[in-house]
């Protein structure tokens, strides 16, 4: 394959910048003469992640809509248009010099601009979508009848569009399974031996989950078990104070990989890509959904795992203290029960989403 250039838009969060990722590294594997050049924005993760990843990419200069009603929501909202203005200017002048065969969208605000100019001023380009959730984005949404093919997560998902779905489950990150237990005293300076809790609440963090773990986390003091704890950047300096020999609480974890081979139990959100990994890892969860998703995606998400008894599910609008805690002790002790939630977790894992994702790419191009 010769001269063609591939453009990968998607960001904000870890939930669209990583399946992105995942794409590009599968392409290039394939096909290293293939030109891959990443889209995103000044203000998302991939602001950090691009650098350390060492892609070529441009970063705009734009996010999305506030819906917050105070003053410094109305003052970023009022300057989002000349943001856009900014934005596109800045692509069309990539577009010169990196004209794309093919778009990729993967979700998040980043992604919308790339795909509106490819939809509307660049219309020999094609455009391939990729949506993680059960209830498809407003990007998703807005582009799919222009997409020759838009891959799913979730069979779901395919009602809520019109166009050529293909069910392909969700990107994880490259080597996520290869974690190593024995590390963890490397990593996280936790006991590789010892029952672990690992809560987090995505790449951003939850500052609900971090909330409640607060709240509990004392009482694990008196049972054997130790937790790795990742508070999210913004919430970190809140939540450093509890690090002691069997909690470790960190802003960010680079090496996932080591984190779910660590866990016993993992707590969290039920996001897409966090299911993806989760599942693929083949880890028991307790998963407590963001009842403010678009569609309450993350309910439907969550619905997928509980049905299969990989999963329970805690919700945020009845969720007593105790209730966490509770049923975080009652399966952590119970070795069997924790088993059958692995290896039901393990049958709904879809380690080959990238490859399928990848097939329906390079069955436009080849």
């Amino acid at each position: 394959m010769q001269n063609k250039n591939i453009l990968i838009a998607g960001g904000g969060t870890g939930g669209h910048l990583f399946p992105a990722l995942a794409i590009g590294e599968e392409i290039t594997n394939r096909d290293p003469n293939i030109k891959i050049h990443y889209v995103g924005s000044n203000f998302g993760l991939e602001s950090k992640v691009f650098p350390v990843k060492d892609v070529w990419h441009t970063l705009l200069p734009i996010r999305g809509y506030q819906r917050g009603i105070n003053l410094e929501s109305i003052g970023k909202n009022i300057l989002l248009p000349l943001r856009i203005i900014k934005s596109i200017k800045k692509l069309k002048n990539l577009f010169n010099y990196f004209y794309p065969d093919i778009i990729i969208g993967t979700g998040g605000y980043a992604s919308a601009l790339p795909l509106f100019l490819g939809t509307k001023s660049y219309k020999d380009v094609s455009i391939i979508l990729q949506e993680q959730n059960s209830y498809p984005g407003i990007t998703t949404r807005w582009f799919s009848k222009r997409a020759e093919i838009v891959c799913v997560g979730f069979q779901s998902t395919k009602k809520h569009l019109n166009t050529n779905t293909v069910l392909t489950g969700n990107p994880v990150r490259r080597g996520i399974t290869n974690g190593i237990r024995s590390d963890a005293k490397t990593s996280f300076n936790l006991r590789p031996n010892k029952k672990t809790v690992f809560l987090f609440g995505g790449s951003q963090g939850s500052s609900y989950l971090n909330s409640m773990m607060e709240k509990i986390i004392k009482k694990f003091s008196s049972f054997d078990i130790q937790i790795l704890w990742q508070t999210g950047d913004l919430h970190y300096h809140k939540y450093k104070g509890y690090n002691k020999s069997s909690i470790h609480v960190t802003p960010f974890i680079d090496n996932m990989a080591n984190a779910y081979a660590l866990a016993d139990l993992v707590v969290c959100r039920s996001g897409a890509l966090t299911l993806a990994e989760v599942t693929v890892c083949g880890k028991a969860s307790i998963l407590i959904p963001y009842p403010h998703a678009a569609g309450d995606h993350q309910t439907k998400n969550a619905q997928a795992l509980v049905n299969a008894g990989a999963s329970r599910i805690l919700f945020e609008k009845y969720l007593k203290i105790n209730d966490l805690f509770d049923l975080i002790i009652n399966l952590i002790n119970n070795d069997n029960e924790i088993s059958k939630m692995s290896k039901a977790s393990k049958l709904l894992g879809q380690p080959k989403a990238t490859n399928l994702i990848v097939d329906q790419i390079f069955s436009l191009i080849s």
